[in-house]
């Protein structure tokens, strides 16, 4: 059986795009990035690409200097700007490449290899507004004036992984007491409350990840793990408010009303939680009592639902269709879109080879609906690839 002829790259190379936001804002754009392992798990890429899907044209909008990798890019909901990770430059043994060491920055379309830096960093632990640590997947808030993102300290004592906030047109200036000290573009906050010794049986949490603003408005859903009575340690959703006036002591939370909304877990593939564009409803995933993962939904009363009930489970991350209605994932070697009302799952592309089915990291359905981004294994490389969604 031939592999299916729907990529819109093609030849040798590493690309992955990012698990929500790869569009550009007109639906004509799709963004990556040049990591060269199928799943991205390395950390070495060297350049931040687009390519149109109406043309197959290719850009680089930017490329890393100074032994620095970069990577994991997403768009502004309403400006051609993206942002993504840039690692250190003039890496050394003591300062390369982690989680605590990445900073984001943000380029505009139209002036490829000029990165503006949006979090400041201040290892002295004295600026308001500056992180002393590092931030990872960076994702506009639907207004464009937020951008949130998971961290880890720099500082070994305090490295919980958490989430942070940048707040833009908010600059921070930083003084030059370490080397590699910063400024930033943006105000940046942390926003959950997260504790190294959670209690058993309690709401606390010990780490917070996976994040997704809830509709437009000023709210985060994320993966919050808990301890349970009996010592286990169990992802489940939670939110948290940012509040309109985000300010204070540096690497202190900020969050106000920080809630769980599941009791039973979120597991699956990796994926990172979305809400319906209403704000309704926060997706996730749950293996079933066959250990099959499913795809479900919880209000923010905390009314949990079950979704989806396919023996092949679903087998990506998802994101939602702007209808509000249904759901992309990979299901069966296929992308499909998951009526949520009912659901049934509509498959997109054809039943191919396993070694050309689409790949878990990314399922996107673009700004107009019209069509949903992922990735194949083709020629050896990935492959940047578009299902069609029917009218």
């Amino acid at each position: 059986m031939e592999p299916p002829a729907d990529s819109i790259t093609a030849g040798p190379g590493g690309r992955v795009p990012t698990n929500c936001a790869v569009w550009s804002p007109d639906s004509a754009w799709v963004a990556f990035d040049t990591r060269s392992d199928l799943a991205g798990a390395v950390f070495d890429g060297t350049h931040i690409r687009a390519v149109n899907v109406h043309t197959r044209e290719v850009r680089t909008l930017y490329e890393s200097q100074n032994g620095a990798c970069c990577g994991v890019v997403t768009w502004h909901p309403t400006l051609m700007r993206v942002a993504f990770i840039l690692g250190p430059e003039h890496p050394t043994p003591e300062w390369d490449y982690g989680a605590a060491r990445r900073q984001g920055v943000t380029v505009d379309f139209d002036r490829p290899g000029v990165a503006t830096r949006l979090d400041a960093r201040d290892l002295t632990r004295t600026t308001p507004g500056a992180l002393r640590g590092g931030s990872h997947v960076h994702v506009w808030h639907p207004g464009g004036e937020l951008v949130s993102f998971t961290y880890e300290d720099a500082v070994p004592a305090d490295g919980l992984r958490t989430i942070g906030v940048s707040i833009c047109g908010r600059p921070v200036t930083v003084p030059t007491t370490h080397p590699r000290n910063h400024d930033g573009s943006a105000f940046s906050v942390l926003v959950p409350h997260v504790t190294a010794d959670p209690r058993p049986g309690s709401d606390d949490v010990g780490r917070a990840c996976e994040e997704g603003w809830v509709g437009t408005s000023r709210t985060l859903a994320f993966q919050g793990t808990v301890l349970t009575a009996d010592g286990r340690r169990v992802p489940e959703v939670f939110v948290v408010d940012v509040p309109a006036a985000a300010g204070g002591p540096p690497n202190r939370p900020v969050g106000a009303d920080q809630r769980r909304l599941t009791r039973g877990g979120v597991g699956g593939p990796r994926h990172w939680l979305r809400s319906d564009p209403a704000g309704t409803r926060v997706g996730f995933l749950r293996p079933d009592v066959a250990g099959v993962a499913q795809f479900w939904a919880v209000t923010l009363a905390g009314e949990s639902r079950q979704i989806t009930r396919l023996a092949a489970g679903v087998s990506s991350a998802f994101t939602w269709h702007p209808d509000g209605r249904r759901v992309a994932f990979v299901t069966g070697g296929r992308v499909g879109l998951c009526d949520t009302a009912t659901g049934a799952v509509q498959p997109l592309t054809p039943p191919g080879q396993p070694d050309h089915a689409p790949r878990p990291e990314a399922c996107v359905v673009s700004p107009d609906g019209r069509r949903v981004a992922f990735v194949r294994h083709l020629g050896g490389s990935n492959q940047v690839c578009v299902a069609e969604v029917p009218s």
